[in-house]
C-alpha cells in the first residue's frame, strides 16, 4: 500500500511538473512574424491602412500573428517585393498592377486610358467576376491575390510647363510605370517615355533626369514631389489599383485559422484603404495648391482629343494584354457606369 501511494505520488509529482513545463512552454511561444513590405510613405493613406491591417490581424489573432510594416521602399522597389514572395522570403505587400503585368500580361488592362468614369465604377469592377478572373491568375505565378486596393486616378506632374493640351505633353521626359502599355500609351501621346522604378524617382526629378511623372494624388503630395514639379494637371487619365498580396508559398503552411485570420483582415482593411485614399486625395490637392503648385486640367475638348489619339494604340494592345479580358472590363465598366 505503501510502495502504491508513492507510485501515484510520483507520477502525480510529473504530471504537474509536466503541465507546468506544457504551461512554460504555451506562454514563451513567439508571435508568428509577418513582414509586409511596401514603396509608399508610411504616412501616406496607404501606409496608414497597412498599419490598420496589422492592427486587425493582431486583434483577429488574439496576439499569435504580428505583421511587421517596412514602408518608403525600405524592402526594395515593386518588383523585388514580388520575387520575394514568390521565393517565400516575404510574406504581404501591396504593387501596382504594372510590374505584375510582367508576369500576367492581362494585368495591363488597368493601364489603359480613361477605362474607368469613376471609383464606384472601378470599386464594382474589380471586386466583381472580371477582377476575381485576374486574382485568379495569381497562384499560378506563386503568389496570392487577397483583394484589390486603391492606388486611385492618376495626374501628371512636371517641371517644365503647364500641360493643358494634349500638344503640351510632346517632347516631356515622363518617367512611367514599367510596362509595354504606359510606355506605349504615353508616346504615342508624344511623350518622351522613361521606364523608372518608383524608388528613384523622386531624385530622378530632382536632378531633372526626368521632367515630369504621373500619380495619384495623394502619391504626389506625400512623396513630396511638390517640392521638384510646380506644375499639375489634373488628367485623371488612368484609374491604377494596388493589388494586395501574400505569397503562395508562405500562405500555403498556414493553418485555416490563421488564413481566415489574414484573408479577414484583409477585407477589413481593404474598406479603410479605399475610404483613406481618397479622403487623401481630397486634403492632398488642397495641400498642394497651397504650396504653391499651379493645377490645370484638360478640357472636355482636349480630353476627347487624347481618347481619338490613344483609341488605335489601345486597339493594337488588346492582343498583347489579352483580348478577352480587355473587352471583359470594357463592357463591365460600361455597365457599372449606367452607360
Amino acid at each position: 500500500m505503501k510502495r502504491l501511494k508513492k507510485t501515484v505520488a510520483s507520477l502525480t509529482a510529473v504530471a504537474l511538473l509536466g503541465m507546468g513545463s506544457a504551461a512554460v512552454w504555451a506562454k514563451d511561444i513567439k508571435p508568428r512574424i509577418i513582414r509586409f513590405g511596401y514603396g509608399l510613405a508610411d504616412d501616406s493613406p496607404t501606409g496608414k491602412a497597412s498599419a490598420h491591417f496589422a492592427e486587425v490581424v493582431s486583434k483577429l489573432s488574439d496576439g499569435k500573428m504580428k505583421v511587421k510594416t517596412f514602408g518608403n521602399g525600405a524592402l526594395g522597389p515593386d518588383e523585388q517585393l514580388i520575387n520575394s514572395l514568390i521565393s517565400g522570403s516575404g510574406e504581404i505587400t501591396f504593387v501596382s498592377t504594372a510590374p505584375i503585368a510582367s508576369l500576367i500580361p492581362e494585368f495591363g488592362v488597368f493601364d489603359l486610358p480613361f477605362l474607368f468614369d469613376n471609383e464606384k465604377v472601378a470599386d464594382t469592377v474589380l471586386d466583381g467576376p472580371e477582377g476575381k478572373k485576374l486574382l485568379d491568375k495569381l497562384p499560378a505565378k506563386g503568389l496570392i491575390g487577397l483583394n484589390y486596393w486603391e492606388n486611385g486616378f492618376r495626374n501628371i506632374t512636371n517641371s517644365r510647363h503647364e500641360i493643358s493640351k494634349l500638344d503640351d505633353i510632346g517632347g516631356i521626359k515622363l518617367r512611367v510605370m514599367q510596362n509595354q502599355v504606359a510606355l506605349s500609351v504615353f508616346k504615342g501621346l508624344g511623350a518622351n517615355a522613361i521606364p523608372m522604378p518608383f524608388t528613384e524617382l523622386f531624385t530622378a526629378l530632382e536632378t531633372k533626369t526626368v521632367d515630369g511623372q504621373e500619380n495619384p494624388l495623394s502619391t504626389i503630395q506625400t512623396s513630396k514631389f511638390y517640392e521638384v514639379q510646380p506644375y499639375l494637371t489634373l488628367s485623371n487619365h488612368v484609374y491604377t489599383p494596388f493589388v494586395f498580396l501574400a505569397s503562395k508559398k508562405w500562405f500555403d503552411q498556414l493553418s485555416q485559422d490563421e488564413k481566415d485570420v489574414i484573408t479577414q483582415a484583409a477585407a477589413d482593411s481593404q474598406a479603410f484603404q479605399r475610404k483613406a485614399s481618397r479622403q487623401g486625395n481630397e486634403d492632398a490637392l488642397k495641400y498642394l495648391k497651397e504650396h504653391n503648385v499651379k493645377v490645370a486640367e484638360f478640357s472636355t475638348e482636349e480630353r476627347e482629343k487624347i481618347r481619338e489619339k490613344v483609341a488605335p494604340i489601345v486597339e493594337s494592345l488588346k492582343a498583347k494584354i489579352g483580348k478577352e479580358t480587355v473587352e471583359g472590363v470594357l463592357d463591365a465598366a460600361k455597365k457599372a457606369s449606367g452607360a
